[in-house]
């Protein structure tokens, strides 16, 4: 093969496997333009068609549009130009794909009706500008009064949740129920209740008559059953808060009954509620930051185990 050598439609269709038709759409466009004619009136191509072609047809796999190839071959783009042009357009397509997959694994996990799905799809979907928009409405409505704490909302700034561009779906899950959570005015008064009480110094009654001794083991038993992955709604934790409410029952002069587990439950609920725990949790699932075991509130395990204990 040199570069005298013509070839004709059904030559090009046996060397490069494309069909004589699509060859012909390629010359009629002018984006392969035939060589000669034979003198019956048949395209003849040379090499350099070939070559055109074969580029063409390995483009056009690549996903790129026939304006653009049209260009290459014309010079006007270089094949690197192109390239590093259509990966970031497939970049940005994986990256839509990976968020789908991960808002349909939600819903999945969440067993979600039509209406949730809806939710869950449109929460996925703003904009970076969006959600900060939506955390900006929930730092003003929580901490936008006289009597807020303005460390605490610094802090809340400071940690303000991003979903990445490409989050995995338990990022997913976490921001749909952040965002849930922020736009509940019940959890905003719980937080701002729980920010004027820490931002005062207070500590709570429960814990100072309880004393530093009792307090300690008890923040050592509960991260023991938080380390060992005792759900503290599961059978599991009986044993534990079985000890637990004897002994702060015997501290306190009362009856170890689901009365005194009530109360207990409340006293440690005032400063340290567990919706309030588990946004802090959702921001850093949502940041993609380790979560560090001895950071998470115990108080949180201990609340929902007392009440669970008592309801059963």
């Amino acid at each position: 093969m040199d570069g005298t050598t013509l070839y004709s439609i059904g030559e090009l269709s046996r060397r490069t496997g494309l069909p004589v038709r699509t060859i012909r759409f390629y010359s009629d466009s002018g984006v392969v333009a035939p060589t000669t004619r034979s003198p019956a009136g048949y395209r003849l191509y040379d090499l350099d068609a070939l070559l055109r072609l074969e580029l063409l047809r390995t483009l056009r796999e690549l996903g790129v549009d026939l304006a653009t190839i049209q260009r290459v071959l014309d010079r006007e783009l270089s094949v690197a130009e192109v390239a590093a042009a259509h990966a970031d357009a497939m970049d940005v397509q994986i990256r839509t794909l990976q968020l789908r997959r991960s808002v349909l694994r939600v819903v999945a996990r969440r067993g979600s009706n039509p209406e949730e799905t809806k939710l869950v799809h449109r929460l996925t979907q703003l904009s970076g500008e969006e959600r900060r928009r939506l955390i900006d409405d929930f730092m003003d409505g929580t901490f936008g009064t006289v009597d807020a704490d303005p460390a605490m909302a610094a802090m809340v700034r400071a940690a303000t949740p991003d979903l990445p561009d490409d989050p995995s779906s338990e990022q997913v899950a976490a921001w749909v129920e952040l965002a849930e959570l922020v736009g509940d005015e019940d959890f905003r008064a719980r937080i701002r209740r729980t920010a004027m009480y820490q931002a005062a110094g207070r500590t709570l009654d429960i814990e100072s008559e309880a004393g530093e001794e009792l307090m300690e083991f008890t923040r050592q038993k509960v991260s023991e059953a938080l380390e060992s992955g005792i759900d503290p709604l599961s059978d599991r934790v009986a044993p534990v808060i079985d000890d637990l409410v004897h002994r702060f029952a015997e501290v306190f002069a009362r009856t170890p009954d689901t009365e005194f587990r009530d109360w207990m439950a409340r006293q440690f609920e005032e400063a340290h509620d567990p919706r309030v725990d588990r946004y802090w949790r959702l921001v850093w699932i949502v940041n993609g930051w380790q979560v560090v075991p001895n950071l998470i509130p115990v108080y949180s395990w201990l609340i929902q185990a007392l009440r669970d204990d008592r309801d059963a």
